[in-house]
């Protein structure tokens, strides 16, 4: 499971990233494995349904075991399935770019990163660079 600092260390490097590429405000959320949140951090000027959107995100890759650019590409081939699994986790799942699964070098599952506010690809964007700064590995999907 990831750390305190750890996962503060992702979100902060996200964000620094979507500063450096010139992004819209942006939400980042970190979740244990068990779907908890470790540290959210939404800022100036995000809009008010980002917290819940990053937390989608990042339960969506959890729920489903694999990172957000595959739930979307898997959305869109069978979108009855991916209807009735928003359904069954009561709107808690976001088959989007922007969720990633955190890895350790050995692959184990440590936890998700979910992001947003801007594009999906550039949220996915800063999620991955996140990850990869603080030396784990990030599963987009």
């Amino acid at each position: 499971m990831l750390s305190l600092n750890q996962a503060s260390e992702i979100v902060d490097a996200a964000l620094g990233k979507a500063r450096e590429l010139g992004l819209r405000p942006l939400t980042v959320t970190v979740l244990d494995p068990g779907g908890h949140p470790i540290v959210v951090k939404r800022e100036d000027d995000a809009g008010i349904l980002r917290p819940q959107i990053a937390h989608a995100k990042a339960w969506g890759c959890l729920g489903t075991g694999h990172g957000g650019a595959a739930g979307a590409r898997h959305a869109t081939r069978d979108p009855a399935f991916f209807s009735a699994l928003a359904a069954m986790s009561e709107g808690r799942v976001a088959s989007s770019r922007g969720g990633v699964l955190v890895r350790d070098a050995e692959g184990a599952l440590l936890g998700a990163v979910g992001v947003s506010g801007d594009r999906p690809e550039n949220d996915e964007t800063v999620a991955v660079a996140g990850v990869e700064k603080a030396g784990l590995v990030a599963d987009a999907g």
